[in-house]
């Protein structure tokens, strides 16, 4: 099953995220972790600690090979701040780990960002 099919209770057509963005992150507003849109993103193979909630057991999916935030954030249908506090939080728990952006991805580069764009319009 894949993380869209499972999110269709929590996704509505005419109206959006039936879960506001600020209950997903508890309200919080600021990620554990620094992370650019461009980072990259891996499952360690580590089983959490817990029961994960079912934005986190979505991230933590997501994130079977190097994927970027924006990626993952793009598949979740959340805003960037609330998945890097999602992924903030995989990352403390030992089961993502996180790559700097490649010091070649210049995030001002025109062919980087339409190649980015170009990429999670084809996921979605």
């Amino acid at each position: 099953m894949s993380v869209l099919d499972t999110d269709e209770h929590w996704f509505d057509d005419a109206a959006g995220r039936l879960i506001r963005p600020y209950t997903v992150s508890n309200g919080r507003t600021e990620p554990t972790t620094r992370m650019e849109l461009l980072s990259m993103v891996i499952a360690t193979g580590r089983r959490p600690q817990g029961q994960l909630g079912p934005e986190h057991a979505q991230a933590l999916g997501l994130c079977d090979s190097f994927t970027t935030v924006a990626e993952v954030a793009a598949r979740l249908r959340l805003p960037a701040v609330v998945t890097k506090i999602l992924l903030s939080d995989l990352v403390d728990w030992g089961v993502v780990d996180t790559r700097a952006p490649d010091p070649m991805a210049d995030s001002t580069n025109l062919t980087v960002l339409e190649a980015i764009l170009d990429a999670l319009e084809r996921r979605i």
